[in-house]
């Protein structure tokens, strides 16, 4: 089976360059490539710049997805969050956040769900992980290693399909070859996607494991993309083994 996933930061939907709030325009970056799971980080939840908008609902709503979940990072000055969200086709369950702070840094977690994907007369369960790493090289290996050794991750057969993307801010690319190709993840390839008007940094990533393959990646290049976030998102094809 074919699935298409969409990881982007959304930069709360304030656009990079105008500094404009429009939530419509980031749902409509997102209906263009119709995928069957988003991915998504800096999502606002009851923050006034944003209008005090539940940010995955509104887009959920917005682009006519039925399942969604959202897990806080970051508390606001003046009330309100922002953090990691998923919206889904197919059922969402088990949602659960996997703490990666790394004091005395910004906190940060992960989003780990379980999406149900119907395969004929089968369910099929895909484990969604959703990252915005930290800005430091040793804050993120610091920050991988507790994913990876943390209850929630050790119960995920190595064999079950796992798609893991996000914000990482790696500039370099090693991550993947350090970390996480040894525990059988494969892709993490570089794509320049920040700024997004004019992408010189590679800072956002797809990797997969177990029963399901990485077809391929590539970044939008809508010039509504360029607008909605600093930002580029990035577009997975996938084949979800049987």
């Amino acid at each position: 089976m074919l699935l298409r996933a969409l990881t982007w930061n959304i930069h709360k939907a304030i656009g990079g360059l105008d500094g404009r709030y429009a939530p419509a325009r980031v749902a409509s970056v997102i209906a263009h490539y119709e995928p069957d799971i988003v991915m998504l980080q800096e999502v606002d939840h009851g923050v006034r710049r944003s209008r005090l908008d539940a940010q995955a609902e509104v887009l959920c709503k917005l682009l006519g997805y039925r399942h969604h979940a959202h897990v806080p990072n970051v508390r606001v000055p003046g009330g309100g969050n922002y953090g990691n969200a998923i919206l889904s086709r197919a059922p969402l369950g088990d949602v659960t956040a996997i703490d990666l702070t790394v004091p005395p840094k910004k906190r940060r977690s992960a989003l780990h769900a379980r999406c149900r994907i119907r395969l004929g007369r089968h369910v099929r369960t895909v484990h969604v992980l959703v990252l915005h790493l930290g800005l430091s090289g040793l804050e993120r290996k610091l920050q991988l290693r507790k994913m990876l050794a943390s209850a929630e991750f050790q119960r995920i057969h190595a064999r079950a399909p796992v798609i893991l993307a996000g914000d990482v801010n790696d500039v370099w690319g090693t991550l993947g070859p350090r970390l996480l190709e040894p525990e059988g993840f494969s892709g993490g390839a570089l794509h320049r996607t920040f700024p997004s008007y004019a992408p010189l940094r590679a800072l956002d990533a797809v990797w997969v494991r177990g029963g399901i393959r990485l077809i391929s990646v590539r970044p939008s290049r809508l010039d509504l993309a360029r607008q909605a976030s600093d930002h580029l998102p990035l577009i997975a094809e996938l084949e979800l083994h049987a």
